[in-house]
């Protein structure tokens, strides 16, 4: 599978309409796509899928390692991957969009405004691409894809204005059906506010794909990670929590969850019983947007005694939100949650942390063994209120965690933590690993 990396200048350029745009272009092409993002990012991710009806691949070598990125890019079935970028191209300490492209070796298109410039934008393109020389970034910067650019004179501009080098693989029109609603945590999923697929269709028409496609090329591959816990999948079963409040939730965790049980969804929002399993998994998500439902339904208290009675559960931002006490919103209302960590969640206007993190774990819990150390990534807008018996699985090596020092809150077999992990982080085999009332 061949791969092109679709780079921004800077965030807010317009890449997540870059994207969907070029893969409307390879459908309608008759080309098989496989998206994929690069960073920690669940959102972008669901308009991919919303699109094109394939999991978009999450690429982070923070997160999954150089190795497990490669080994989650070949995962990915098509005939070309596009990959989003995040932020800018260079932007970014741990995971950057040129970090990614190197790691697998892929070209860049890089999405450039070209709302009020032609030469300018050549020169920002040439910019670009000596920069990654002047850093020692191993890195081909191919060509760009003009955002908000028209045609006739002004696309031609861009295009002779481009030295010799880099190419013009076309252009996004400027068009007011491209535009995705945003809130905290960024875009609306791609289930509540995809683009419009006629609107993405005249966009791609002046994507010149086959050009594209011809710059695309395949990453190195990597062997795969075998695993053999002596139990085949029917042997365990994991219930997954899986609707609009716990929507945060990377393919690759779920295909690591197959690979040794038998995934069970459930909806904590729709008051869905918790299947009989051996372990629950809550993801992050909004739970905030449904306090009301989640207090009244009655799953979050069937949660808290499979809880108390020794059920490894593991949450995750939006999850562990919902294993506190309660949690208030920005309008003040408070609801009751499962009540199984020692916490009050209330939300903020403003976010409290963002960022990749490092965790060292103190003690033996669910989500790691004492000494090991997980890697992952915080986003959240909430803070939380610690009862006097709270007791944390984890010190912070970097990031900010629940208090600024600890992160994962800990009560019989369950953990609670603001870090979203990566299928190959080593979180879950964990989580499959510990049998009930073990700790």
């Amino acid at each position: 599978m061949e791969g092109v990396v679709l780079a921004g200048t800077s965030s807010g350029v317009g890449k997540t309409v870059a994207t969907l745009a070029t893969l409307t272009a390879l459908e309608d092409a008759g080309y098989q796509s496989q998206p994929a993002k690069a960073g920690p990012d669940f959102i972008d991710p669901s308009h991919h899928e919303a699109l094109v009806d394939t999991p978009s691949r999450t690429l982070d070598p923070w997160l999954a390692g150089e190795d497990g990125m490669r080994r989650t890019y070949w995962r990915g079935a098509g005939d070309i991957c596009v990959v989003e970028g995040v932020m800018g191209l260079y932007d970014g300490s741990k995971t950057s969009t040129a970090a990614v492209a190197e790691g697998l070796d892929l070209p860049v298109v890089l999405v450039v405004d070209a709302k009020a410039g032609m030469e300018s934008v050549a020169a920002t393109a040439l910019g670009f691409a000596q920069y990654a020389d002047r850093i020692g970034v191993d890195i081909e910067v191919a060509g760009i894809l003009a955002q908000r650019a028209h045609g006739g004179r002004h696309a031609d501009g861009i295009r002779d204005a481009l030295p010799e080098g880099l190419t013009y693989f076309g252009r996004i029109p400027p068009m007011s059906d491209l535009n995705i609603p945003d809130r905290h945590l960024g875009l609306h999923m791609g289930s509540e506010a995809g683009l419009d697929r006629d609107a993405l269709s005249t966009a791609a028409e002046t994507i010149d794909i086959e050009r594209l496609v011809d710059v695309a090329r395949a990453p190195p591959e990597v062997a795969t990670t075998e695993r053999n816990t002596g139990d085949s999948p029917a042997d365990r079963r994991v219930a997954v929590a899986q609707d609009s409040a716990f929507c945060f939730i990377y393919p690759s965790v779920l295909e690591r969850l197959r690979s040794e049980a038998s995934v069970e969804p459930f909806s904590p929002v729709a008051g869905d019983s918790v299947p009989d399993a051996d372990a629950i998994y809550l993801p992050g998500g909004y739970p905030e947007l449904h306090g009301e439902s989640l207090e009244t339904g009655g799953t979050l208290d069937e949660i808290a005694r499979r809880a108390a009675d020794g059920v490894p559960v593991y949450g995750e931002c939006g999850g562990l939100m919902a294993l506190s006490e309660s949690l208030t919103t920005t309008d003040g209302d408070t609801y009751e949650m499962a009540g199984v960590l020692p916490a009050d969640i209330e939300m903020q206007e403003r976010y409290q942390a963002l960022d990749h993190v490092e965790l060292a774990a103190q003690s033996d819990t669910v989500a790691a063994a004492s000494g090991e150390h997980r890697r992952g990534h915080e986003f959240h807008y909430s803070a939380a209120t610690l009862g006097s018996d709270a007791s944390f699985a984890f010190d912070m090596v970097r990031g900010d965690g629940i208090d600024g020092e600890h992160d994962g809150l800990t009560e019989y077999n369950t953990v609670g933590t603001y870090c979203h992990c990566h299928g190959e982080s080593g979180a879950f085999d964990r989580l499959m690993a510990v049998p009930s009332k073990d700790l």
